[in-house]
């Protein structure tokens, strides 16, 4: 049986989940989704494609809905709390991009779920013990 087709220049992770040397198969791939988000804040409107923008979008919230399954202290801080919330709120299917959502409204809702993963997995790394760049 064939794998899917992946686009000519694309970079496609099937899964964000890795089997560390301690042999906890639960650990995110902390470097991946750093990379990707700093990848997506990186961008700019002028030069991004709309397609791109899509793709990308699609990975965020991903990894945003990875980091949200993870108990990070909501229930003892409310800041943390607090930004469950957003996040959540933020991945309300009415508030995500169409293909009639402007390119402007869709580059800046990906940026948004970017900033969500990015105060996510800083709390995931504390929370953890490991040092996200």
């Amino acid at each position: 049986m064939a794998g899917p087709s992946i686009p000519e220049g694309r970079n496609v992770v099937f899964s964000v989940i890795h089997e560390s040397e301690a042999g906890d198969s639960s650990a995110l791939d902390l470097e991946t989704i750093a990379l990707v988000t700093n990848e997506v804040l990186a961008m700019e409107l002028s030069t991004s494609t709309r397609e791109d923008i899509d793709f990308r979008t699609l990975r965020v919230i991903g990894f945003l809905g990875l980091l949200l399954a993870e108990d990070l202290g909501a229930e003892q801080e409310a800041e943390v709390m607090k930004l469950y919330r957003m996040s959540y709120a933020h991945l309300d299917m009415p508030k995500r991009p169409t293909r009639l959502t402007t390119t402007y409204t869709a580059f800046e809702y990906m940026r948004d779920a970017a900033i969500f993963v990015q105060a996510l997995l800083k709390l995931y790394a504390q929370k953890n013990g490991h040092i996200v760049l």
